[in-house]
């Protein structure tokens, strides 16, 4: 894969060489993200975040990935504050902003709005999300995570047990991870959702096509039990007809302290796109597993920001260059990893 220039809409784009690349300047730019160096390498370049659906990791989280190489970030945040809420077209947005930018992050609710927007761009579009199709960078991230913390426990991706709990049908992060988990060997998918809201069947013939095991289930408790990783989802309310509808399926699998203890291995890790949904008749992830070590969720956040200065120095060609603009930080700075 070419990255240099490239738009960003698909993870159908990445082999594991690619997925490798990113990973490997992702690890480089740890002393930046944990505010140990500063570098200014993007210094004058302009981000377009345009977020016409809502969003708080992503949004932010690529802002600041960008503001941490030295570059700025304009955002528009919402359909009615842009033009498109007057009737322009993706096309003539998509020609007018990518004047302003030499980059832009876009999410939207509608499948494919990434990519007509992007066909007319003039410069490297990132998807951040368009509907229930994909979230490519959130899927880099879950897998960059999902590596990470096998590599604490002497574990490789390649013959990973991964149980996905929830809202398979409608959750892009998943159908974005598990293209992804494609592409390594020998993977243990156990699908675990309500018959409504499985995992499409294209992916699940997909998975099985490239010799993975694949068991669906409605049952939480006996299908975690030889997990490396559980990924959870929240019920994506705004995907479905009516708000009734969606109600129907929130809280259906909770996991807290007590059902890990019982039922998980001691070491399995507990992931989450985010937001997880906090509210009392939904509660799918239980603030009581807060303090326990193998909640991997704001590793991941953590992680998010690392994978997408990486994209950004792909795309931009700095990563040979950011080393030479920077300096030690004057401030005081926690520790973040």
């Amino acid at each position: 894969m070419d990255f240099v220039g490239s738009h960003i809409l698909s993870v159908s784009q990445f082999d594991r060489e690619a997925i490798e690349k990113v990973f490997s300047v992702a690890d480089q730019m740890t002393p930046y993200a944990n505010r140990q160096r500063v570098t200014r390498v993007l210094e004058g370049a302009i981000l377009g975040s345009m977020f016409f659906e809502p969003s708080t990791r992503t949004r932010v989280s690529f802002g600041s990935a960008f503001n941490l190489l030295g570059g700025e970030v304009r955002e528009t945040t919402e359909v009615k504050a842009s033009s498109i809420s007057k009737g322009e077209s993706f096309y003539d947005t998509a020609r007018v902003l990518s004047g302003y930018s030499d980059v832009i992050v876009m999410r939207h609710e509608i499948e494919g709005s990434v990519s007509e927007f992007a066909s007319a761009s003039r410069v490297p579009v990132l998807n951040g999300g368009d509907g229930s199709n994909e979230h490519p960078s959130q899927a880099l991230l879950d897998l960059y995570t999902i590596r990470k913390e096998l590599a604490g426990q002497g574990k490789q991706i390649d013959n990973l047990r991964i149980s996905l709990i929830g809202d398979l049908r409608y959750g892009r992060a998943v159908h974005s991870l598990c293209k992804l988990l494609k592409l390594y060997n020998n993977v243990h998918f156990t699908l675990i959702s309500p018959p409504e809201l499985a995992l499409p069947g294209e992916y699940v013939e997909a998975l099985r096509a490239a010799g993975h095991e694949v068991v669906e289930s409605s049952d939480l408790q006996l299908n975690i039990t030889n997990a490396d990783i559980l990924y959870l989802t929240r019920t994506q309310e705004e995907r479905f007809p009516s708000q009734q509808e969606a109600d129907k399926y929130k809280g259906l699998y909770r996991l807290n302290q007590s059902i890990y203890t019982e039922f998980c291995e001691p070491n399995t890790v507990i992931m989450h796109p985010l937001p997880r949904d906090s509210r009392g008749n939904a509660n799918e992830l239980d603030n009581d597993l807060n303090e326990n070590p193998n909640l991997a969720i704001f590793r991941q956040t953590d992680n998010g920001v690392l994978v997408r200065m990486a994209l950004f120095a792909l795309i931009l060609d700095i990563t040979d260059q950011i080393d030479k603009h920077s300096r030690a930080v004057n401030w005081y700075t926690a520790k973040r990893f």
